[in-house]
């Protein structure tokens, strides 16, 4: 199994930006594909990015659209999460997450690894 460790996360104020990473360990990072999900309070689960294994072909909710971007590093076994013009809204616990193989990307259930979450918190 695959160990992921958030980090990136803190308090910035509204416009700014913050570069989320996901370090994996294990031996089968290439063969997964990544994801960014978030939990404001209150709320549920949500998706937020996804990049395939292979192909790097990217995924965003319509609110991050144009603003974040996923990105991975498989030298160094690591995903990212740029975030920039940050808004209060975007306000949560973000978490990584690892699928061994999937085809829908959005869907939560179909991830089998998860971090520990990094809280960023935007002020106005």
């Amino acid at each position: 199994q695959v160990r992921l460790v958030e980090s990136g996360g803190g308090l910035v104020q509204a416009g700014g930006s913050l570069r989320l990473s996901c370090a994996a360990s294990g031996r089968s990072f290439r063969t997964y594909a990544m994801g960014w999900f978030r939990q404001a309070p209150g709320y549920e689960r949500e998706f937020v990015a996804a990049i395939r294994r292979n192909d790097r072909v990217t995924y965003y909710e319509d609110s991050v659209k144009g603003r974040f971007t996923i990105s991975r590093d498989n030298a160094k076994n690591t995903v990212y999460l740029q975030m920039n013009s940050l808004k209060p809204e975007d306000t949560a616990i973000y978490y990584c997450a690892a699928s061994e193989g999937i085809t829908i990307v959005q869907q939560e259930r179909n991830y089998d690894y998860w971090g520990q979450g990094t809280q960023v918190t935007v002020s106005s």
